[in-house]
């Protein structure tokens, strides 16, 4: 067996052995023997093997899958710029801390400089926050087996991404010859099956500073931790602010980020916050961070979220019993939170439909039960923040952790392949920029996903920054509206995706009724609307107050 095939045998051998089971594949020329040793594992029913033929893509399907399935995930590909191509989804799971693996093949190093194609110098590709495993050039030696799964087997120990380099030398296909190494499958071996997801830290011993007036805050974090979290609230009298993907925690403020972003008044000021997980979705949560006492910060993960500097305290999820203050500043804020929600409700079923707020609404109420939903990182998420029940039978997820547009269809599609029924909400720019995402080749997994398109022709998010103010009016539309005109419906054809426009509630309702397969449920809004639509709801709260 010649070393290139060896050492790719060995390298799958030793990502199942290390909890891998689902590994995304681009075609390409040096990454051959990788590719036919994952085949040949697929086929043997050891892992699920899922090809496409965008790295991108690739890269966010890894993503996506990972982050449902809570384990390591490989995406591999060929050298060169396919390699680039993965650094949006890399750069994504550092700031998510989520598992991902880039197993890259790289030519010969006596090849790099020298101008041959499709070579360049792949260590560090991609940055600081990953780090790049470099394995040696495969040769016909003693103690090569044991060293390539030495090196597997340390680099998985992480928190977050980790960069596998290659390089291959030909031949790069099967030669015939089976002496070398030796079998793998059923081998006892000397390395043993770990997570890379780093134990959380030890919690807090002492939280004497958190007293009655605590506000909770949850952002991104694991069902596990919301769930805590809300218990640990309830338990001491405490109300609970989640953004979505922290439904999880239970009975919560609904309205809490929309009352965050009118202002508190004094009696729902809070004397100290407990922030857990990575909070990045409005202003309001910021400058109640800013304007609060005391701060305590709660992470997972070694890097935590405090991008003011706040923090006066943090830690690892709370491992102390809870205090017990009684239910008088809990039900000040459960009165306010009916109040504000009649407000909500009574606000909307006055606006013309539809509006992002009614379509995240709509949408969130009429999922089947334990449902998935990937929310776009744009406007969609705020969208549900402000408008949608908390409900926390559904898996949410979204990526926050740079809160990039791109690879969203691609994630969702990684996200939804476990569950019975998968759900995404997009605007249409999140959509047209991985449209790639809907690629998926005949005998691939497909999942039961439904993509709801909220499309208003451009960039609505702009319009409720400060760039959308009438005072650039004259250079909005150019340089941040960007308008495309663009034929979802002809789109999707291109790509045998089924489409639907709806145009009405209840519609929407009908279409996203479960159903097999991949399909497209566009809705069209005024994008002119949308300014002025979230400073009419503001302002109608903050008279009520």
């Amino acid at each position: 067996m010649n070393p290139s095939t060896a050492q790719a045998r060995v390298l799958v051998d030793e990502l199942v052995r290390n909890d891998v089971r689902h590994v995304v594949l681009c075609p390409g020329s040096r990454n051959a023997a990788l590719a036919i040793a994952l085949h040949h594992a697929s086929v043997a029913g050891r892992l699920t093997l899922h090809v496409r033929i965008d790295e991108r893509s690739a890269g966010f399907l890894a993503l996506g899958i990972a982050r449902a399935v809570g384990r390591p995930v490989a995406v591999v590909c060929t050298s060169g710029t396919a390699v680039a191509n993965l650094h949006p989804a890399m750069l994504e799971a550092a700031h998510s801390h989520v598992p991902l693996i880039a197993l890259t093949a790289d030519r010969p190093i006596e090849l790099v400089g020298s101008g041959a194609s499709q070579t360049t110098v792949q260590h560090g590709v991609f940055g600081a926050l990953v780090s790049t495993v470099d394995f040696p050039m495969a040769e016909r030696r003693p103690g090569q087996n044991a060293l390539w799964r030495g090196m597997v087997c340390r680099s998985l120990r992480s928190d977050g991404p980790v960069h596998l380099n290659v390089p291959f030398r030909e031949p790069l296909v099967p030669d015939g010859d089976l002496d070398w190494p030796e079998p793998l499958e059923g081998r006892a071996g000397p390395w043993t099956a770990v997570s890379p997801v780093a134990e959380s830290r030890s919690g807090a011993t002492d939280i004497g500073h958190l007293g009655e007036r605590t506000l909770v805050v949850v952002g991104d974090v694991s069902p596990e931790v919301a769930r805590a979290t809300g218990s640990f609230a309830a338990a001491a009298g405490w109300p609970i602010i989640v953004e979505p993907l922290g439904f999880a925690a239970g009975e919560t403020i609904g309205t809490g980020s929309l009352m965050l972003a009118v202002g508190l008044p004094a009696a729902l000021r809070p004397d100290s916050l407990l922030v857990v997980g990575h909070t990045s979705l409005s202003r309001g949560e910021q400058r109640v961070i800013r304007e609060t006492p005391v701060v305590h910060v709660v992470s997972e993960h070694p890097q935590w979220t405090d991008p003011q500097h706040r923090a006066d305290y943090v830690t690892g999820p709370l491992a102390v019993p809870p205090p017990n203050f009684g239910d008088a500043w809990l039900s000040r804020w459960r009165d306010a939170d009916a109040g504000v929600r009649s407000i909500v409700d009574k606000f909307l079923a006055d606006e013309p439909w539809p509006t992002g707020l009614h379509v995240a609404q709509a949408l969130v109420d009429a999922l089947p039960y334990g449902a998935t939903l990937f929310l776009g990182s744009s406007n969609p998420v705020r969208d549900v923040d402000l408008a949608a029940a908390r409900r926390v039978d559904l898996r949410m997820f979204s990526n926050r952790g740079l809160a990039g547009i791109d690879g969203t269809l691609s994630c969702a599609v990684g996200a939804s392949l476990d569950a019975a029924y998968g759900y995404a909400l997009v605007g249409d720019l999140t959509f047209l920029h991985d449209i790639n995402g809907l690629l998926i080749g005949p005998g691939e997994i497909r999942p039961n996903l439904a993509v709801v398109v909220l499309n208003d022709d451009g960039g609505g998010i702009f319009s409720l920054l400060e760039q959308g103010s009438p005072e650039h009016a004259d250079s909005f539309e150019h340089v941040f509206g960007t308008p495309h005109g663009a034929d979802l419906a002809a789109l999707c054809a291109g790509y045998r995706v089924p489409h639907v426009l709806v145009s009405d509630a209840a519609s929407l309702r009908e279409a996203l009724a479960p159903a097999d397969g991949i399909r497209v449920i566009e809705v069209r809004a005024d994008r002119s609307r949308l300014r002025d639509l979230h400073s009419r709801l503001r302002s109608v709260v903050a008279e009520a107050w």
